[in-house]
């Protein structure tokens, strides 16, 4: 017997095939990955997807402003900014604090977050919404070891709001690790971007590292991000995931970090 499994098309057409025809939906995915590898310009194709779907979408902003976003949104033709306006949509920044806006956070806290979040849901209706925050690591860069703890919090909460959940996480350059652990431990799926320097030159790839209930691809693939056109899958690329493995050293410091944060 044959289960049938809906799933929500993340924007990119490359993606959905590694995904089995994309992200099941009521799931919370991780995207993870160092600075400057594709996380965002992701996250806006799945944004900006879901308006085409006429899902409900909600996009938390908090390394960027709203206007970068949708100024980022723009450089790929995703006219975000006319989705707010038709009431599609709904950006908020944690960012940029203002009292005289109604989609900012006041305070960089997760009980606001959530409050806030299923305010705009409240506010753009009943019906399949996408929420993406971009970034999860914000809210625990002075207190890594909440991570996971914060994590889970977001997930009980608004796992009853009909939200199928796009959550970055940011890496760090010099170890390819996770600021705090925990996001990737309460993720449905966990989809890695990252960078890699060949023949001299710059490579950004992508790997599926966990999806339930999918055959998803299980071979790094390199992607490019295309003016006008946003990312791009190229293909497999000529390295395995055990390549990106972190030297034992690293790991015997991350293990020895965790032990002393009590995770």
């Amino acid at each position: 017997m044959t289960v049938h499994i809906e799933r929500l098309s993340t924007g990119v057409p490359g993606i959905d095939r590694m995904l089995a025809g994309g992200i099941p939906r009521g799931f919370f995915v991780a995207v993870v990955g160092e600075p400057g590898t594709g996380k965002t310009v992701f996250a806006l194709h799945y944004a900006w997807q879901g308006i085409k779907d006429n899902d409900k979408v909600i996009y938390v902003t908090t390394e960027e402003s709203r206007e970068s976003i949708i100024k980022q949104a723009k450089m790929f033709n995703m006219d975000l900014d006319k989705a707010v306006d038709e009431g599609k949509a709904i950006v908020i920044d944690a960012l940029l604090k203002s009292q005289n806006d109604e989609w900012s956070l006041e305070e960089v806290d997760v009980e606001t977050l959530v409050n806030k979040v299923i305010e705009a849901k409240r506010k753009l209706g009943y019906g399949r919404s996408r929420l993406i925050i971009d970034s999860m690591s914000t809210f625990w860069l002075d207190k890594p070891a909440m991570a996971r703890k914060y994590s889970y919090a977001v997930k009980r909460v608004l796992y009853r709001w009909d939200f199928t959940v796009l959550m970055t996480s940011q890496y760090a350059i010099t170890t390819s690790s996770a600021f705090g652990w925990g996001l990737e431990h309460v993720a449905d799926g966990i989809i890695r971007f990252g960078r890699k320097v060949i023949g001299g030159e710059l490579k950004r790839y992508i790997l599926v590292e966990k999806m339930r209930q999918t055959p998803h691809d299980l071979r790094v693939n390199y992607i490019d991000i295309r003016d006008g056109e946003g990312l791009a899958i190229l293909g497999p690329a000529n390295f395995s995931k055990e390549d990106l493995a972190l030297p034992d050293d690293v790991k015997r410091r991350i293990r020895s970090a965790s032990k002393d944060l009590g995770l």
